[in-house]
């Protein structure tokens, strides 16, 4: 299958990362996970996973060797996270870093990218955390009321983020802020810069970071800034540029997520098919009556339409071909299939579905979050609305 003059493979891609990865995984079972979501904001994290795999290199993998990571393409990253997701276990303590360095290293002063990727491609720095949404403006970014005002040589920030996940567990913040007015810019999404925040020196010096209860164990944070002064060296790439260089590293984003829902989906369907073939109710398997094999069968379907589509958007960014589309609406079948799987599996545990042991309503309420962040479902229907199909803007 060719598209663009890429050429996509689809036969099975990455098997020794997939075999490596899942070893990992298979040291933290169901329980790890259960025990995780019993403590408290502190002992939350998963820790020794993330940390073995650090070790193995894996959440180095899309770092380029002369910055001391793999240099591995990112159809490589999404296997990574898939495979994560299909063990049962959960990548969204530490996926942030393999797309949230994108915007230091292509858009980073060579001293930026020497100081900082070697380090966080070893674990010696942890860079997990994107200070991007805020309580008041939600999905409307151009409108951030965060603001860093310069003074010297330093910045001086001011304001509030929200949903900024692993914040508690991260040395380094990717901080999205306003450093000119929107009353004083001629696009909204002018004026608006990105900085590289130490935590490590932030926090207790005008930075105040809060862990947000949530449904999931995501170690969500809000995050406060009062006249809190980061250094002018903080600021990656020109001032008022930092809109648009987070935009370019959406579509990695798009893609490395939705490896994550079509592993989610994938560990839901080995569990409903297996369970339906062995599950023996009215003297016969229950995966023998069509209101269970017929869910599960279509969820299936478009579990591998959503996978081929993310091959497809893999194929078109590792070989620099604009990806929008694909990424968007990879993201969005992935997330899609994997909310539907997720509800023929609990549909076919019966009550046994709500059995904390199973690990099944663990994994619906992880797969559920997909479909609303990052990027919500209707924001990628209106990019292709928009965008792909040429139709007015629906908002």
């Amino acid at each position: 299958m060719t598209g663009e003059g890429v050429s996509l493979d689809l036969g099975e891609d990455y098997s020794e990362i997939r075999e490596a990865v899942t070893k990992i995984c298979d040291e933290y079972p169901g329980e790890y996970w259960r025990n995780l979501e019993d403590q408290g904001p502190e002992g939350s994290y998963p820790t020794a996973f993330v940390k073995e795999l650090t070790a193995a290199g894996f959440l180095g993998a899309l770092i380029p060797e002369e910055y001391g990571g793999s240099g591995l393409p990112i159809r490589a990253g999404a296997v990574i996270l898939e495979t994560v997701h299909a063990n049962g276990c959960s990548a969204a303590a530490c996926h942030a870093q393999m797309y949230i360095m994108g915007t230091l290293l292509r858009h980073g002063s060579e001293e930026q990218k020497r100081t900082y990727l070697p380090k966080i491609a070893s674990g010696e720095l942890r860079l997990q955390a994107f200070g991007v949404t805020e309580p008041t403006t939600g999905t409307d970014t151009t409108q951030t009321r965060t603001k860093a005002e310069k003074d010297g040589d330093n910045y001086i920030v001011n304001g509030q983020k929200v949903w900024t996940s692993r914040a508690l567990h991260s040395d380094l913040m990717l901080l999205l802020a306003r450093t000119t007015p929107v009353d004083q810019v001629k696009k909204r999404v002018d004026g608006i810069s990105v900085f590289l925040v130490d935590l490590r020196d932030a926090v207790g010096n005008g930075c105040e970071i809060k862990p947000l209860d949530a449904m999931i164990n995501h170690n969500t944070t809000e995050v406060f800034f009062d006249n809190c002064r980061i250094p002018a060296n903080a600021l990656i790439g020109e001032e008022g540029r930092g809109f648009r260089y987070i935009l370019d590293g959406m579509n990695a984003e798009r893609i490395l997520i939705a490896g994550e829902s079509i592993g989610d989906a994938r560990y839901f369907t080995k569990k409903a098919v297996d369970y339906s073939n062995e599950r023996v109710v009215f003297g016969q398997p229950i995966g023998s009556n069509q209101g269970i094999q017929f869910p599960i069968a279509a969820a299936y379907a478009e579990l591998e339409a959503a996978d081929l589509m993310a091959r497809k958007a893999a194929a078109l960014f590792d070989a620099g071909v604009d990806c929008g589309a694909e990424a968007n609406i990879a993201k969005h079948l992935a997330a899609e299939a994997a909310w539907k799987m997720g509800e023929a599996c609990m549909q076919t545990f019966g009550g046994f579905a709500f059995a904390r042991e199973y690990d099944i309503e663990r994994k619906w309420r992880e797969a559920r979050l997909y479909r609303t962040a990052p990027i919500s479902t209707n924001l990628i229907l209106s990019y292709i609305g928009q965008h792909v199909l040429g139709m007015p803007r629906s908002f």
